[in-house]
């Protein structure tokens, strides 16, 4: 493949991943795994193929735990479709982000229609018709109804705006609003219910695509043929998000089902069975780990993926998945409407299903005469569905032949999953550089698209590396006019496990969104002071370290308590460090601000303000004398070679500092003019490109 093709190829596969309809699917599925987890642990406890075990939960207090698993069974996968529609406008609307659609009436819509298609009205509506077999009708649902009521509503909203805002209270304003798109919704679905049931003489819309399935395989020889092709179309509707294996259970009952009965009725008469397609054919040597094969792609993930996140689901998935439950995989990975993994996942199980076929139907391995649990794991179903070693061993053959062809798609969902992610985080960086003054009162976290999940990512790494103390610091060096080094400010470079440097005020942004930013400062603390010995053997015995703290935190009596602990062990006083203050937030001069300055003066530390103007709440620091240093804002430093009033107002600055006795440090030095215009003025200590970048202590 040329790369012009895999370039198209790459665009092609972004294109359908960033469709609406996939990424709400997509979304719904992330939201009801802990529901799949708790139902599939479930369904194994209850199942468990161990005949004393079994025995044991069916006896024990009246079959206690037996009733409490099926009820938790019952009250997961039992309803997985009615999960899957809520999730499904959850993420539909989540997607739209639009703060005037009632997003809840949206869930309800979607409901609605939902009961409507599975036919509520039937009397043989059950919870069956809310379990696995109606996925398809929890799409149509969840998205169709959530389009529907999202357009309907904007619409009424727009045309209805000024009558409904006229003094009526704001709550049922937003209220009235849903009325109309939800009984639009809902009968305009009950209509094509009714219409098409009708027309194609079926229960309920439900039924419609089981019938038009048992149609289809009304025709021709149960042989290899229509095995195949059940297995092709299992694996198709899987993919598309709806259970395939309960959408056919009807053709598996009418076609393959009997096959066993056959072969044991055969057995009892002493004769030879010959009926190779049952179900537990299916179960045991096509499905191995559930649809797709799917035990093969864990065991080729779990070996050959070099992706963290998959294999974490690998893991969580493997248990289950060993008793062929194998829904957190493919919702979780996901599998489902991703193009990557479409041709592993309909190969392998006709891959399966081809040489078990050959394998039992030439007699290298016995025809299946015992029944099994769907849930035996692979080995022991292999064994006791045919009474013998070569049935686990074809179990062994097929498994490593799934894992086979599924390993390239492994890599290759990798390598996508790597440039997505850089393309992703690259994206996010950018918006944020771009909006960063609006962003400024918003939590990064609650933002409602691909954004606010990459905030949420990098935010629970930053603050695992702030609390292990696993963060590195660069230093930037600080010059006199003579280029003598003076000082140097220890800077936060967070490296992220993948992504690599992360913009230094989204960091901030992030931790302090996330509420740790106190444990982030106290680590930079730490890292400082650990680094300290090198930084001096670096850039001299004599200089100042100075390191940042926020506004915030450096007056509160978490950060003063956690100083005076640091000084109990190693005093600060005598080794020239520096707190530097960010204006994250104006600073009251009260008596706490004061108290907490005073002790840190009181350690032997010093205190500068950083980004330093001549905005009021500046000239109030300068006013309360209780700094020892000035860094003016770059904007000035940058702005004395164009504008004169910068020039004006740091030879203000710099002539109140020298009175005040406090120290300046012109930062963003970047050009000879700069420091040689400052110089005139009085300002004698530069820091910015002109000198030197910011280094890490490893650089030469």
């Amino acid at each position: 493949m040329g790369e012009s093709e895999k370039i198209g190829m790459r665009g092609f596969v972004r294109k359908i991943e960033r469709a609406t309809v996939v990424r709400a699917i997509r979304g719904d599925l992330i939201i009801i795994i802990p529901v799949l987890i708790i139902g599939a642990f479930s369904l194994i406890l209850k199942t468990f193929p161990v005949e004393g075990y079994q025995k044991f939960i069916e006896n024990f207090a009246g079959g206690f735990f037996l009733s409490l698993f099926d009820l938790v069974y019952s009250a997961t996968f039992g309803v997985l479709s009615l999960y899957m529609t809520f999730a499904i406008s959850h993420s539909y609307m989540k997607i739209k982000a639009d703060p005037d659609t009632v997003h809840g009436a949206a869930v309800a819509t979607s409901t609605l229609s939902f009961f409507i298609l599975a036919g509520a009205n039937l009397e043989n509506f059950s919870k069956d018709s809310m379990g696995p077999k109606s996925m398809f009708l929890a799409i149509i649902a969840g998205l169709g109804a959530s389009a529907a009521y999202y357009h309907l509503h904007r619409f009424i909203r727009k045309k209805s705006k000024a009558v409904l805002s006229s003094g009526a209270d704001r709550d049922f304003n937003r209220v009235l609003s849903t009325l109309f798109p939800i009984a639009i919704v809902a009968v305009s679905t009950a209509i094509i219910n009714t219409a098409v049931t009708r027309l194609f003489d079926a229960e309920s819309f439900r039924m419609l695509l089981s019938n038009l399935f048992d149609k289809l395989f009304s025709y021709g020889e149960t042989g290899f043929l229509k095995g195949f092709f059940f297995v092709l179309l299992s694996s198709v509707l899987w993919f598309f998000g709806i259970h395939g294996s309960d959408t056919l259970e009807g053709v598996m009952q009418t076609y393959f089902a009997p096959g066993l009965a056959a072969n044991q009725a055969a057995v009892a008469a002493n004769a030879a069975p010959t009926t190779v397609l049952t179900k537990e054919f299916f179960d045991c040597f096509v499905l191995m780990g559930g649809c797709g094969a799917t035990i093969c792609l864990l065991i080729s993930i779990l070996i050959f993926s070099r992706n963290r996140a998959k294999r974490g689901l690998g893991v969580t998935a493997a248990f289950p998945m060993i008793f062929n439950i194998n829904e957190m995989m493919v919702f979780g990975l996901p599998i489902i409407f991703n193009p990557i993994m479409l041709i592993p996942f309909l190969l392998t199980p006709l891959v399966c299903y081809s040489v078990s076929y050959l394998a039992i139907s030439t007699g290298l391995v016995p025809m299946i005469t015992s029944s099994v649990e769907w849930t035996t794991p692979i080995i022991l179903g292999g064994f006791r569905t045919t009474g013998s070693a070569a049935g686990a061993m074809l179990q062994v053959v097929n498994v490593a032949l799934g894992v086979l062809i599924y390993m390239p798609f492994v890599k290759l969902l990798d390598r996508r999953t790597e440039e997505e992610t850089k393309h992703n985080f690259s994206s996010f960086i950018d918006y944020f550089r771009k909006n960063e003054a609006a962003l400024a009162a918003r939590k990064l976290t609650d933002l409602p698209d691909i954004n606010g999940d990459i905030a949420k990512g990098i935010a629970a790494e930053l603050r695992h590396a702030a609390t292990v103390q696993n963060i590195t610091l660069a230093y930037q060096p600080q010059f006199d006019y003579n280029g003598v080094c003076t000082g140097v400010e220890a800077l936060l470079r967070y490296s992220h496990p993948t992504q690599g440097i992360v913009y230094p005020p989204l960091v901030i942004k992030l931790a302090e969104d996330g509420g740790f930013l106190p444990t982030l400062e106290e680590a930079i603390v730490r890292q400082v002071i650990a680094d300290r010995p090198a930084v001096l053997s670096k850039f001299g015995n004599d200089i100042q370290i100075s390191f940042n703290v926020t506004g915030t935190t450096v007056v509160t009596d978490r950060f003063i308590s956690f100083i005076r602990q640091l000084d109990a062990k190693d005093p600060f006083r005598g080794k020239n460090i520096c707190v530097e203050v960010t204006e994250q937030a104006a600073l009251a001069f009260d008596s706490r601000t004061r108290e907490a300055f005073d002790a840190l003066h009181a350690m032997g530390l010093s205190l500068a303000i950083d980004d330093f103007s001549m905005g009021q709440t500046s000239l109030n620091y300068l006013k309360e004398n209780m700094f020892d240093e000035i860094k003016l804002d770059g904007s000035l430093v940058r702005g004395l070679s164009t504008n004169q009033n910068c020039r004006e107002i740091v030879s203000s600055i710099v002539s109140l500092s020298i009175t005040l006795n406090m120290k300046v440090v012109a930062e963003f030095v970047e050009t000879e003019g700069q420091r040689d215009t400052l110089r005139e003025i009085g300002c004698g200590c530069y820091q910015g490109y002109l000198y030197s970048p910011a280094v890490f202590l490893t650089d030469k």
